[in-house]
């Protein structure tokens, strides 16, 4: 009888996954995201004005939802944008529209910005102090600021993207949110996806889903040439060699990468008929969902991206030579997406589709055990995942 009590302990020793034995790092990491509703009838805004930045750490505890002071105003919404450098403050967009402007937009099947019915806002959240600064607010140029980033290998600038006169362009601007200075001033055409090198010397854009790489203050602006009408999401290796976009046809385009002077085209993998977009929603959305665009690896030598397979959409890291691996094998109809590697590169936050409801999940990548890190029931979603930056100075966050 003893002889089978101790067989049946290591048996179920045998059974425990890798993640619970190894009792990883990971789990002091945060990383940041955005919840909302999924199913709620009326349409794109009455799900999207639920919409809430939040922060867990990396094994799905310590959940708490930022900043709910921004989003007193009815029909007011938060998202997770982005962290600082040393992992101090985080960056949220915060977003309103009026219920009129959503009627007409759901009527119409597009968007609509205007000033007295659209206001989108970028705000920097210091996590000790709770405090929330409104810098696109300050020396305002737009009433839609997006794309807020910490000026790479500059403490002092930020980077963002506003809508002027019914095009996007990229800004940068103080730390503090003053001198505002147009990159692209007197283009006509609608600029976006905009990025900097890790030295902060080089940008990148799509202008007219054309990438473009230029100096860091606009000038030397150069066209890459893919040939193709589709080009978007340009993203800067992390050693600042290469730029990673998806280039074809709408809804039909793959990674590519070019050299950071522009040279050296090159179509890393193929997304199998995949159109690239994630539906957030579970109910009509006449924007289609968000962008599901490739990501680097932390050393710069592969890229993260998501595939059609069959009935499914899986996560697949490809490296710069073009060797495959397929990191997910699910059943028909699971849906991966927005997958992230976390700074060290061992990890890989993504979204992932599974019984109907959008969870976020991390990923080993060593050995590919999967962890889920929300619990959220039918009808509500987890998008958008950020991990805090490497050697973060831990502290509490204020409530």
């Amino acid at each position: 009888m003893r002889r089978f009590l101790f067989a049946l302990l290591l048996l179920a020793s045998l059974h425990e996954t890798p993640f619970q034995a190894a009792a990883p790092p990971v789990l002091d990491q945060v990383i940041g995201f955005t919840e909302l509703r999924t199913n709620l009838p009326g349409g794109r805004h009455a799900n999207v004005r639920t919409m809430r930045a939040a922060v867990m750490k990396g094994d799905g505890s310590g959940r708490r939802v930022l900043a709910a002071g921004l989003v007193r105003e009815v029909d007011a919404w938060t998202q997770f944008a982005g962290w600082s450098p040393d992992g101090r403050v985080a960056i949220l967009g915060r977003g309103w529209q009026s219920p009129e402007n959503a009627k007409w937009e759901e009527q119409h099947r597009t968007f609509r910005f205007t000033k007295d019915h659209t206001l989108y806002d970028t705000f920097l959240l210091d996590l000790g102090t709770s405090r929330a600064t409104n810098v696109t607010a300050i020396d305002r140029v737009s009433f839609y600021n997006s794309g807020v980033f910490f000026w790479p290998n500059d403490p002092t600038r930020l980077g963002f993207t506003a809508l002027i006169d019914g095009n996007s362009h990229p800004f940068r601007m103080g730390r503090d949110g003053r001198n505002k200075v147009d990159l692209t001033m007197g283009a006509k055409e609608f600029t976006y996806g905009f990025s900097s090198s890790g030295d902060g010397k080089r940008i990148a854009y799509h202008k007219n889903y054309q990438v473009y790489l230029a100096d860091a203050d606009g000038s030397k602006a150069t066209k890459v040439q893919s040939g193709k009408p589709f080009n978007f999401g340009p993203t800067w290796s992390p050693d600042g060699k290469w730029v990673l976009f998806v280039s074809g046809e709408h809804y039909d385009c793959h990674p590519h990468i070019v050299r950071a002077d522009g040279t050296g085209l090159k179509k890393l993998a193929d997304r199998g008929g995949y159109r690239g977009v994630i539906e957030f929603l579970d109910v009509p959305d006449f924007h289609g969902g968000s962008s599901d665009t490739p990501a680097w690896s932390a050393d710069a030598q592969s890229v993260f991206y998501t595939a059609q397979v069959g009935k499914s959409v899986e996560l697949f890291q490809v490296t710069l030579d073009g060797k495959r691996t397929r990191l997910t094998k699910s059943p028909a109809g699971t849906l991966h997406y927005h997958p992230v590697p976390s700074p060290d590169g061992e990890w890989l936050a993504f979204g992932s589709k599974r019984d109907g409801v959008r969870q976020l999940f991390v990923m080993r990548l060593a050995d590919r055990v999967e962890r889920r890190l929300t619990n959220l029931k039918t009808g509500y979603g987890a998008i958008w995942p950020h991990w805090q930056p490497a050697g973060v100075v831990r502290r509490r966050m204020a409530p």
